[in-house]
């Protein structure tokens, strides 16, 4: 293999994507390992190399003296085809061998449009696509991550599922396997007992029946093993979950080149358009002595010059100011940089502005996703105009020249006026620039107003929404190009058809599969990237599969209907997610958890800092 890679890497774009041998890698003797498992993120190296799922899974089971788990990435086209010329399968970057001949290939699936790549991956390996086709016990392929929350559009082509957080169901499944192996069990063996662990799915034990309208009529276990809902895992110690000393540190540049800790799971605000608000529930956090150890760790061993605190919202932690204050200790006499995304509107003070200060001067970014208060209010968004007025006059004050601003189009409820309300909200905010003293303002100013379109998503309130088809997006988009009259709001509108395959294969049902399959069959993957999306492919795909796209992006879906994922329990309860719909179209808020339990469904013993309305020692 290796002989063969020397000879096609120069002739591939980046070839240092495609050799391993990183500083940080995992090379082991596999005469000496029991175990191995392709972790594949199915999009290519410099996307997946910044995913911190795979950093803290590929650390965790590598841990293991006799398991080897080694990085995949999906290869940009060029290379994929000197692979196919050279008869090169798909390989893992530690030990260049052919995944085909691992015991496990695990996908995380990250977003809906990587679907196909998942699909040419398998077939890239020489493997069949069809999890019935693939008759032996190995690979058995996993598939992971926020999108396993409704897999079922990709049902056909996994062994099985892990739901929720990975880090201890993924070394009882290899610790079950390990144990079976010796008796070389079937697939099938091996399959009834891996249903048994608490958060896998194995899609091939349950039948789903329809109604004559087409909906889901019932979901059934076919075999005694299986349970009729499965439950995801949580961590509930997050201070005591496993967490990596070192990363791999590639040699060429990818999306987030920086060290990265994790400093919570989950979100306390409950806005009803965001799925991983709900599916990464509750809300647990570290406190501050591990998020500095891990930190030091980090830079240390890696040498990065920069580290992120990741989370859904970082000034969420309960002691973000202390946590800063201790941080820049380390930083500060390191010369290390502390960025920190995902930063509130309503969180921000002058405080936490001087701590971020060293971070980036010229421009904050926040997300207000509606124009007007009432549709903040509709999305539960819990920020007032007032707030959002506050904190870009304060950044403005210390210097800050440019403010990005994120919405949606297409929301539930929305209005022309509340289209309006974005430019109008935008000039208010300009007019803060010109407001504030020469002598504290920088020299110039700019607005970037970007707009997507809202797309229902399992496991929220908005999941009974339908979404706004393509001749609403565009009108909405000229209605507010029309209300933008100042150069010094920079307009950019993303309308596209990827907008409306996520919708699909968000709330598709198992029989979205044979369009998935058809589409692959034409040529779609990398449909996450503009220059390779083929929609007309996909168009024909549906048509031929007898999939309509408008019964699962644009239709209203009642409170009763069986969704083609009520099968999975995420513990968020789905009488609460029908009480926040229908305060949604009231126009009504709910406070965060902080404020007070909502009874969402999450059980204290979750380890969650608010749950059961009270608030726990971290």
């Amino acid at each position: 293999m290796k002989n063969k890679l020397e000879k096609i890497l120069l002739k591939a774009t980046k070839p240092a994507r495609y050799i391993g041998g990183e500083i940080g890698s995992v090379v082991k003797d596999r005469d000496k390992v029991d175990v191995r498992f392709a972790f594949c993120f199915p999009d290519t190296y410099d996307v997946g190399m910044s995913h911190l799922g795979m950093k803290i899974l590929y650390g965790l089971k590598n841990q293991v003296p006799n398991w080897w788990c080694e990085r995949v990435f999906m290869p940009e086209k060029d290379f994929e085809t000197l692979m196919r010329e050279n008869d090169i399968p798909l390989y893992g970057l530690e030990s260049l061998d052919p995944i085909k001949d691992f015991d496990f290939i695990g996908f995380t699936l990250q977003y809906e449009l990587s679907y196909n790549n998942v699909l040419q991956m398998l077939d890239l390996a020489g493997l069949p696509v069809l999890a019935k086709d693939r008759k032996s016990l190995t690979p058995l392929v996993v598939g992971g991550g926020p999108c396993v929350c409704n897999p079922e559009p990709m049902a056909d082509f996994f062994d099985l599922f892990i739901l929720g957080e990975g880090e201890e169901v993924n070394l009882e499944l290899l610790r079950l396997y390990e144990k079976m192996k010796p008796s070389n069990p079937t697939k099938e063996e091996f399959l009834r007992e891996a249903v048994k662990i608490e958060g896998i799915y194995v899609p091939s034990f349950y039948d789903v029946d329809y109604n004559e309208d087409g909906t889901v009529k019932s979901i059934t276990p076919n075999v005694p093993e299986a349970p009729a809902r499965i439950k995801k895992r949580i961590i509930a110690d997050f201070d005591k979950v496993y967490y990596p000393d070192s990363f791999v540190v590639p040699f060429s540049e990818i999306v987030h080149d920086r060290s990265v800790v994790e400093v919570l799971r989950g979100c306390i605000r409950g806005c009803r358009f965001c799925q991983a608000g709900f599916i990464y529930r509750p809300f647990r956090e570290k406190n501050i002595d591990t998020i500095k150890n891990e930190t030091k760790s980090l830079c240390e061993q890696t040498g990065y010059e920069e580290v992120s605190l990741s989370s859904l919202s970082t000034s969420d932690h309960t002691k973000i100011n202390e946590l800063l204050l201790s941080l820049s200790e380390y930083t500060d006499g390191e010369n290390v940089n502390l960025a920190l995304p995902s930063l509130r509107l309503d969180s921000f003070n002058e405080e936490l502005l001087e701590r971020i200060q060293a971070v980036r001067k010229s421009g904050l970014t926040f997300a207000p996703e509606a124009g007007t208060q009432r549709l903040r209010d509709v999305i539960n968004k819990n920020i007032t105009e007032d707030e959002i007025i506050n904190t870009c006059k304060m950044a403005f004050e210390w210097g800050y020249t440019q403010v990005k601003l994120y919405f949606m189009m297409g929301q539930p409820t929305e209005t022309d006026d509340d289209i309006r309300g974005i430019a109008e909200l935008s000039d208010k905010i300009l007019q803060l620039y010109f407001e504030t003293p020469k002598e504290k303002r920088g020299r110039s100013v700019q607005i970037a107003v970007s707009t997507a379109t809202f797309v229902p998503k399992p496991f929220t309130p908005f999941e009974f929404e339908p979404q706004a088809t393509e001749e609403q997006i565009k009108h909405k988009q000229e209605i507010l190009k029309s209300a933008v009259t100042s150069k010094k709001i920079k307009l950019s509108l993303h309308y596209s058809n990827t907008s409306v395959l996520e919708a699909v294969l968000a709330r598709g049902d198992r029989r979205v599969c044979k369009a998935v399959y058809a589409a692959w069959k034409k040529g779609c993957y990398m449909d996450s990237w503009d220059e390779h999306f083929q929609f007309d492919k996909w168009l024909e795909a549906f048509e031929e599969t007898g999939i309509d796209t408008a019964f699962y992006a644009n239709r209203t879906r009642s409170y009763d209907e069986v969704a083609p994922w009520s099968h999975l329990d995420y513990l968020v309860s789905h009488e609460f997610l029908v009480r926040e719909n229908k305060k949604a179209h009231l126009a009504q808020t709910t406070r965060n958890c902080k404020e007070g339990c909502s009874g969402c469904g999450i059980k204290p013993e979750c380890g969650g800092v608010y749950c059961g309305g009270k608030k726990t020692s971290t």
